[in-house]
């Protein structure tokens, strides 16, 4: 179970690296989405993968719980991720509405007819 849930977030965070080296705004902003979702799921995995057990410890069960904070954790860097992605959205629209493309510029050179 574990080498499943370590490959996932190893593909997870390739794949979000791979987008976000895109030179446009659309698979950047996948690439972030896809960041977080593996940070989700690193921090999910840290609460021990253990099904069927109580997420708290009592003198009466076994050694054996599910840690209760990771899943804390991971729900608000839900709502976090979520609000990040929203914002990022905004911008890169209001972004592609003023230049009329996507393309996010590295350089920057100065146009054929400018002497700067």
């Amino acid at each position: 179970m574990e080498a499943l849930v370590a490959s996932a977030v190893a593909v997870l965070t390739a794949c979000g690296v791979y987008l976000v080296l895109r030179r446009r705004t659309f698979p950047v902003i996948l690439g972030l989405s896809l960041l977080s979702y593996a940070v989700n799921v690193f921090l999910f995995a840290t609460g021990r993968l253990v099904q069927n057990m109580p997420p708290i410890l009592s003198k009466y069960a076994d050694a054996t719980y599910t840690d209760p904070l990771p899943q804390a954790l991971v729900l608000t860097a839900i709502v976090i991720s979520f609000g990040m992605t929203a914002l990022v959205v905004m911008i890169a629209l209001g972004a592609f509405l003023s230049s009329d493309t996507d393309r996010i510029n590295t350089t920057d050179t100065p146009e054929s007819g400018d002497n700067a």
